[in-house]
């Protein structure tokens, strides 16, 4: 048995489990006899239908006394597929020096073996501590957090504060935490042409002139200036299709996709309506996916709990940013007030990905200062 005091034996065992999203089985196995042993009631279920389903789930809960707090740890232990290259194999972790190597290592295999080592001398009259795991937030993220929120509500088991533990800090642990994230939608462009050969231009209609005038005015387009907590939206262009093998063929139609990362200036359907006004205007069509929209979980006791419990065992005060890409923080947020916090990104999604040990044991300190700080009310 894996000793749930050591954060990196923890960290092990689940880097071992190769569990690409969708993670399933063997990941989820390893994390209920982790935590069943600590007094939680684990709760596994599958959501969904193909094609980005079905989605393993795990909701793990133990309950303190009525009307003490319930705080809750969130986060994922599917990953990224590995690539090639690695120097040892990606899903057989490995200790070289003060670095523990493995796909997951800091996103977030880590980090959820920390939140586990945190809790393990935590008295179950201190308060209700809950772990919500998902095995799909770097896929679809359709069935993964969004079905563990209804199935926490059909057990009354709504938080009232949430840590994330995707790995926020920069240069070092502890120097940023997210209290925000900009949303994102994906946008569709199609502009409708006639086909025609090239050397009979009057008998067709190209589309491709009017495609590269959208897009043109789109990458100009500038959509704010930021607000206090928010940078600039930016709209990137990130596709581009024609879709033309023959070089004398005047194409029926052009696409392109665009992606937009917005703060709370917007909304996601705004932005769609937008472009969509734009693409008219040049006689094509839009049609956006909203990834998430815009939150912000402003200053106040929880940030201040968790820069203090940081600072205890760093030394060093961590930024409040809303910079970086999305996370299932976008969801929880409509249960309570969410701050994500984690380990270095320097390697996620990166060959030889790595986490120091140091910082694994770190990191199990702070949460465990957090937790005790949040169920006694702050």
């Amino acid at each position: 048995m894996t000793d749930l005091r050591d954060t990196a034996e923890l960290a092990e065992a689940l880097i071992a489990c190769p569990s690409v999203t969708p993670a399933a089985g063997l990941v989820f196995d390893c994390l209920e006899r982790m935590l069943a042993p600590l007094g939680f009631a684990v709760h596994r279920f599958d959501a969904g239908e193909p094609p980005d389903g079905p989605v393993e789930n795990l909701f793990a809960i133990r309950a303190g006394p009525q009307g003490k707090p319930h705080f809750a740890f969130a986060g994922h232990v599917d990953v990224v597929p590995p690539g090639e290259g690695w120097t040892s194999a990606p899903f057989a972790p490995e200790r070289r020096g003060e670095l523990l190597y493995g796909r997951g290592a800091v996103d977030m295999k880590g980090a959820i073996a920390a939140m586990i080592a945190a809790v393990r001398d935590i008295p179950a009259d201190a308060g209700t501590i809950s772990f919500i795991v998902t095995g799909d937030e770097e896929g679809a993220a359709r069935y993964g957090t969004i079905a563990l929120m209804e199935r926490m509500r059909e057990l009354g088991s709504i938080p009232d504060l949430c840590l994330v533990g995707e790995p926020t800090s920069v240069n070092r642990l502890g120097d940023m935490m997210k209290i925000g994230r900009r949303g994102s939608v994906n946008i569709w462009l199609e502009v409708p042409g006639v086909q025609g050969h090239v050397a009979y231009p009057h008998l067709a209609d190209n589309p491709c002139p009017r495609l590269v005038a959208l897009l043109a005015e789109l990458d100009a387009l500038v959509l704010d200036e930021g607000t206090d907590w928010f940078q600039p939206s930016n709209l990137e262009i990130t596709e581009i299709v024609v879709g033309n093998p023959a070089g004398n063929v005047i194409p029926a139609k052009a696409s392109a996709r665009i992606s937009i990362r917005f703060n709370d200036l917007h909304t996601g359907a705004g932005l769609v309506e937008m472009i969509g006004a734009i693409a008219a205007r040049h006689g094509g069509t839009a049609k956006g996916t909203i990834s998430g929209e815009p939150f912000l979980t402003r200053p106040g006791d929880f940030s201040k709990l968790i820069a203090e419990a940081v600072e205890a065992e760093t030394g060093v005060v961590p930024e409040a940013s809303t910079s970086g890409g999305t996370s299932d923080a976008r969801f929880l947020k409509d249960f309570c007030p969410v701050i994500e916090f984690g380990l270095c990104n320097a390697t996620m999604h990166k060959r030889d990905e790595a986490v120091a040990l140091p910082d694994l044991e770190m990191l199990a300190r702070i949460y465990r200062r957090i937790t005790e700080r949040a169920l006694a009310g702050g």
